[in-house]
């Protein structure tokens, strides 16, 4: 992998586009993660005969929540202790072994062995990666960079969804079919932990490591702009996730106990929705927000995934409604709350604490989603009217702290963020 060579200037100049991606599939692990075991909930639940109670424990202490935020929370401390690159090349390891666990799986709690495990591993992963993509990208295309990642982080449900539906829907493998699923994200941990060896650390981390640095405390976090950073982040991302959770793991099972689609077209609809994030993203996150507004950016998309939600809300569940529904979310989450959650947790935040305050907003918001997943099934079997009220209200939160809060850090290096935060 191509080095770049810092001369004078601190700041990167070239784009470092394997690095980006090797540190951004993370995020293909992580949403790979969630979804392969949304596509396996009917087929537990069916073998097992896991009550919803049950389905909610998987949910709320898998990657997806409880044990994501715990593993963030831990690992964004020892990112800004023991630098970007310990943390990323050996936690795929780990997260290798919980997911073994699924594929061997002949028991309830070894799937939520398994999965507490995998989400304590992908969560580490998160604040390294993210902190090691802005660190490295050039100034002036940052946010570019981050929008790889969130490509695959759209990509990684794509796959394992279709790789799902090929192998239990089509060959008919069934148990077999999910275990596979499981099977390959071993192999893409495994083969990351191999390619990350050979990538450099951060050199703005390796900054903050000089004897004449005095890093700032932890507690600077829970101080002035800092905290209301947090707060703006964990109010954007929180509420947005609380949808974008309940959503992501549980529509197939949605969809198919209420009776609206198949399995085969409940998951072709949820690929369909990544699919679309991706196009927007690259299309519209990628070429504009390194140079227009990110607040007007944010608001379109939030104000655009309210009215989506609120179809299942107002309307009766049929295809046609569905498909609209799947539109608005999947095309305006593509440039919305994920993504720019991605970017400002790592541009609000100095390098010497810039990874623990991202686990700490990580793990607030996924902590706070384990708890909800708890009660998912439970509302949505008694009233799913309720529910889609629910999420459209969490969407409605989110979009006005984003209207209140969003920052316009476009085109600027994070070292003028941070003269800016501190002389405000």
């Amino acid at each position: 992998m191509s080095q770049v060579e810092i001369v004078d200037d601190p700041h990167i100049e070239k784009d470092n586009w394997k690095g980006t991606i090797l540190a951004g599939l993370a995020n293909y692990i992580d949403s790979g993660s969630i979804v392969s075991g949304a596509a396996a909930l009917a087929l537990w639940q069916s073998m097992y005969g896991l009550s919803d109670k049950l389905l909610g424990l998987i949910a709320a202490f898998g990657p997806n929540a409880i044990g994501a935020g715990v593993g963030a929370m831990i690992g964004g401390w020892l990112c800004d202790r023991l630098g970007r690159k310990r943390i990323y090349q050996y936690d795929m390891l780990v997260y290798a072994l919980g997911m073994s666990i699924l594929v061997f799986a002949v028991a309830p709690w070894m799937i939520v062995l398994g999965f507490i495990i995998v989400g304590l591993a992908v969560g580490a992963d998160i604040p390294a990666s993210w902190s090691l993509i802005a660190e490295e990208a050039p100034d002036t295309r940052r946010g570019k960079h981050s929008g790889v990642a969130q490509i695959l982080w759209n990509l990684g449900p794509v796959v394992v969804l279709l790789m799902s539906l090929f192998f239990t829907d089509f060959l008919g493998l069934g148990e077999l079919g999910a275990r596979l699923v499981f099977a390959h994200l071993v192999l893409v941990a495994l083969g990351l932990t191999f390619l990350r060896r050979k990538m450099r650390e951060s050199r703005r981390w390796e900054e903050t490591q000089h004897a004449s640095y005095s890093p700032p405390p932890v507690s600077a976090l829970f101080k002035g702009r800092y905290l209301v950073s947090i707060a703006g982040l964990v109010g954007i991302y929180g509420f947005w996730n609380l949808w974008a959770g309940t959503n992501g793991l549980f529509f197939p099972y949605l969809m198919e106990t209420l009776g609206v689609a198949t399995h085969s077209q409940s998951i072709a609809l949820q690929c369909l929705n990544f699919f679309l994030g991706m196009v927007a993203n690259y299309f519209i996150f990628m070429k504009f927000v390194d140079k227009v507004s990110h607040r007007t950016m944010f608001m379109v998309s939030a104000l655009m995934q309210v009215v989506g939600m609120s179809l299942l809300a107002i309307f009766p569940l049929t295809v046609p409604v569905v498909i609209l529904h799947v539109f608005l979310l999947g095309f305006f989450q593509g440039f919305g709350a994920q993504s720019f959650f991605q970017l400002w947790s790592a541009e609000m935040f100095p390098t010497a604490l810039r990874s623990t305050a991202q686990g700490l907003c990580f793990a607030v918001v996924r902590i706070t989603l384990g708890v909800f997943s708890f009660f998912v099934p439970m509302l949505a079997s008694a009233d799913f009217t309720v529910l889609a009220w629910i999420l459209t209200g969490f969407l409605a939160i989110s979009a006005f702290v984003g209207w209140l809060w969003a920052p316009n850090n476009a085109g600027k290096s994070l070292e003028d963020i941070q003269y800016e935060q501190q002389a405000g």
